[in-house]
């Protein structure tokens, strides 16, 4: 059992990580970041913004050595130099150095999908279809089936069902072994946690176009034995 901190799409507000630091650490044994630090409504020309955020990233990864992290779209849009709604050409420098120092900093403790007991965390969801796909129906064991997502690139992942893509919440997608795993995502704003159908969403900080906020903008723990959230209390 352990009980992990949970924090979901950044999208350049490095405040979130402050934030996170002052949850009391008694409170949670793991933290999984959930990816999409980069791009945000209106702000593809503040490359200050930019940086500060993944700078800010590479902090808190360096001082958390534990923290697991996951690939958003965003994140690997620039790596792959894969347009996409909120890209920046402006930031593209920016953001590629950035996420390499990040890669540097986090020795391997960033990839696509993360698993903790029998919780899968990612930034959208691992769909059965996309298992079924690109690992084949000959491949069973869990540790196989994320080491070969976690090595894909942008041939197998860029793709509606992928770890970086789906949206269970909105589309018909079963999500992978869906009677032994439950699933933690972001990507998909809400204005509360979401709790159906094995997933877990907390993409609770995304905003309008206008900046205002469309979530509740609150961190959550997450027990994986129980399955039960709860709100991160701040000190």
């Amino acid at each position: 059992m352990s009980r992990v901190l949970i924090i979901p799409d950044v999208h350049l507000k490095p405040w979130i990580f402050d934030m996170a630091e002052k949850v009391n650490k008694e409170s949670y044994d793991d933290i999984v970041v959930l990816g999409d630090l980069v791009d945000d409504w209106g702000m593809g020309s503040n490359l200050d913004i930019y940086k500060a955020t993944l700078d800010r990233a590479a902090k808190f990864g360096k001082d958390h050595e534990t923290s697991l992290w996951c690939y958003g779209n965003h994140d690997v849009s620039y790596l792959w130099d894969a347009m996409e709604s909120g890209y920046s050409v402006q930031a593209r420098i920016t953001a590629v150095e950035g996420i390499n120092k990040l890669e540097r900093v986090l020795e391997g403790r960033l990839k696509f999908v993360h698993k903790i007991d029998d919780v899968l965390f990612s930034h959208a969801g691992l769909t059965e279809t996309f298992v079924l796909h690109s690992c084949g129906y000959h491949m069973n064991e869990i540790e196989d089936i994320l080491a070969k997502v976690n090595r894909m690139g942008k041939q197998e992942l860029w793709r509606d069902s992928s770890p970086i893509w789906a949206r269970p919440q909105h589309d018909f997608y079963r999500m992978f072994r869906d009677d032994i795993f439950y699933q933690v995502v972001g990507h998909t704003p809400v204005e509360e946690p979401l709790d159906a159908c094995g997933v877990l969403t907390l993409d609770l900080f995304s905003t309008y176009s206008d900046g205002s906020p469309y979530g509740n903008q609150k961190l959550y723990i997450l027990d994986t034995e129980t399955k039960e959230h709860k709100e991160a209390i701040l000190l």
